[in-house]
């Protein structure tokens, strides 16, 4: 197996349909892998096509992706490991440029996309705003957003090496838990005593407006994702919204 692709799913049935049949029409090579890591949705995640291999972590506590990416780790069959959030896209570009990769770590680049209800990917205005990205937003900037170290792909001996995720964030802290700012650190610690390098070909991977970047930290469009609150003391995001709100 060359590639695997994790994803942590926590009730977000609809938008996994729409990947599922994105998906398909990839004619992806059969050593590249698609593993579920449903973190307690109720009800479980199916998939009656076998597109996907679906694994339960059988946890109830929220915020627990990270635990779910260790266990999805562990599970992989691939050579190179490629780690998403169930709200990003990935086009088979970057499931070839993964599949193709010999170095230790690579980064994504981001843009603004949806996947329509048939799985139909498109960058247009009209959809874009229609799920909820600011106009203000698409009028300066267009469909580019920065990247994040949430999306990443990585040698699977290497992301063991680092020691994965830090598990303990979870109990810890509230949400922001900054287990991917965390990690981010152990790389770039790994790195500097010269145990790896980060590619510098970022291939680009889509996402979905939410959140944020349609005005409100919690916005789910069409209730595509989870229902937990990002709205906590420790969250910067939430803190400018109220600040424009005038309740900070």
């Amino acid at each position: 197996m060359k590639v695997s692709l994790i994803i942590p799913v926590l009730n977000s049935h609809e938008v996994l349909r729409r990947h599922i049949l994105y998906w398909k029409r990839m004619d992806l090579p059969d050593d590249v892998e698609i593993l579920i890591m449903d973190d307690g949705s109720d009800p479980p995640l199916e998939d009656p096509t076998g597109t996907v291999t679906i694994h339960q972590t059988h946890e109830t506590r929220p915020w627990t992706s990270s635990i779910a990416r260790n266990r999805g780790a562990e599970l992989a069959e691939g050579h190179n490991l490629l780690f998403v959030d169930v709200d990003y896209i990935v086009p088979r570009s970057v499931f070839m440029d993964v599949r193709a990769f010999n170095g230790h770590r690579m980064q994504f680049s981001r843009q603004f996309a949806i996947l329509d209800e048939f799985g139909q990917f498109t960058q247009k205005e009209e959809s874009l705003l229609n799920y909820g990205l600011l106009p203000k937003r698409y009028e300066e900037r267009g469909a580019l957003l920065p990247p994040h170290p949430n999306m990443f792909a990585m040698r699977r001996d290497v992301f063991f090496d680092i020691g994965g995720y830090d598990e303990k964030l979870v109990l810890r802290r509230p949400y922001p838990q900054g287990e991917d700012n965390l990690f981010k650190r152990r790389w770039a610690q790994y790195q500097k005593a010269g145990k790896g390098q980060t590619s510098a070909y970022r291939p680009t991977i889509y996402m979905f407006p939410c959140g944020q970047f349609c005005g409100d930290v919690d916005y789910n469009p069409h209730n595509l994702f989870h229902q937990l609150s990002r709205k906590t003391k420790s969250n910067v995001f939430y803190k400018r919204q109220l600040r424009k709100e005038g309740k900070l």
